[in-house]
């Protein structure tokens, strides 16, 4: 499947015009970027890959993953993940109204304790992205798609290491706005794996924008006469950070294209592994090739490195490593061509 580019030279002017370094770094300070999620809502970005029939902007899963890596690029400090295919595809998966101001979603930790008693909604979340600043919050909770107002619970703020906001959520029997069962295939490892989709395609897009970065960076700065980045010691760094950025990439679309044909679990399990491996490899290349500077608060590669940091520790990263170890084990060695040749439709499990 093809994503429209005329969709995503959208997306790139609106995240250009608004994701300057001031703004990042206020939303960091203050927990929300009003006029950055006006600009994306503006022109329907967070709704991308949702339905039209349930209140989404249409799209296919790829469309929307492509717009996360166009954010992902700009560093933008919105829900744009968890409004459109985290809580949006929870809500029409459900038949329930999506809405139409940010939302956000529970990404059902092993330390949550939440539970539905006699219609309202009680125990603790953690690590709900934006939950101080959503119109709604979204869950799975005893087999059901919850959504209650933000307003009803308690927020403790909390931030990842990037500085967006991963609030705790205490719900003291608070009522339920919506609720209806989940349907087959919802569940919490469904969500798990679409999580992390959406934190690979982010990935993918900051690490695309850290090698750019990264190339005129060692262009413009000279030692010795030349430009640093024609020091052979130097390349080398440039080339590692080019081609992470390359593989996670390619790994992010084809994990995208085929959760639109269906099961994709073998693609998206992949491709967050790879993320979060180049997450570590490039991080290191770009900034050794950077020098001191990549530290400073003034540069904005610490905007990148912090975030694929950050989205690295979400929705799993040892889990990957295993899960698909122990995929490829359980299909046993006279599989193994047809799991690397076919992914998901050689029938692997994991």
């Amino acid at each position: 499947m093809t994503v429209d580019r005329l969709l995503l030279e959208t997306a790139d002017r609106a995240f250009t015009d608004t994701c300057t370094h001031a703004a990042i770094q206020a939303a960091e300070r203050d927990g929300w970027a009003p006029a950055i999620w006006d600009t994306a809502a503006g022109i329907g970005l967070p709704w991308i890959g949702v339905p039209d029939a349930a209140g989404g902007a249409g799209g296919t899963v790829s469309d929307g993953v492509a717009v996360l890596g166009v954010a992902g690029r700009h560093a933008a400090p919105i829900p744009l993940a968890e409004t459109g295919l985290l809580a949006g595809w929870l809500l029409a998966s459900a038949r329930l109204p999506i809405g139409s101001g940010p939302g956000t979603v529970v990404p059902g930790r092993a330390e949550d304790d939440l539970r539905l008693a006699g219609g309202r909604l009680h125990g603790t979340a953690h690590r709900v992205a934006w939950a101080r600043a959503a119109e709604r919050i979204v869950a799975l909770v005893d087999d059901k798609v919850v959504a209650v107002v933000p307003s009803a619970a308690r927020i403790e703020p909390v931030a990842n290491l990037a500085g967006e906001p991963r609030d705790t959520v205490v719900f003291d029997g608070v009522a339920v706005d919506e609720v209806a069962d989940a349907p087959p295939g919802i569940d919490g490892d469904a969500l798990l794996f679409r999580g992390a989709l959406t934190r690979a395609g982010l990935m993918a897009g900051a690490l695309l924008a850290m090698s750019e970065l990264t190339v005129e960076y060692t262009s413009e700065r000279r030692q010795f006469g030349q430009a640093v980045g024609r020091f052979q010691a130097v390349q080398v760094h440039l080339v590692r950070c080019a081609e992470e950025a390359a593989l996670v990439d390619l790994a992010v679309q084809v994990a995208a294209r085929e959760a639109d044909r269906g099961d994709a679990r073998f693609e998206i399990a992949s491709a967050k592994l790879l993320a979060d491996d180049a997450a570590r490899v490039a991080t290191r290349a770009a900034h050794q090739a950077h020098g001191a500077i990549g530290m400073t608060q003034e540069y904005a590669l610490h905007h990148l490195s912090r975030r694929l940091w950050a989205w690295r520790a979400e929705y799993g990263d040892r889990t990957w490593p295993e899960r698909l170890g122990r995929a490829v084990i359980d299909a046993g060695p006279d599989a193994l061509y047809r799991v690397i040749a076919e992914g998901s439709a050689s029938g692997i499990r994991t």
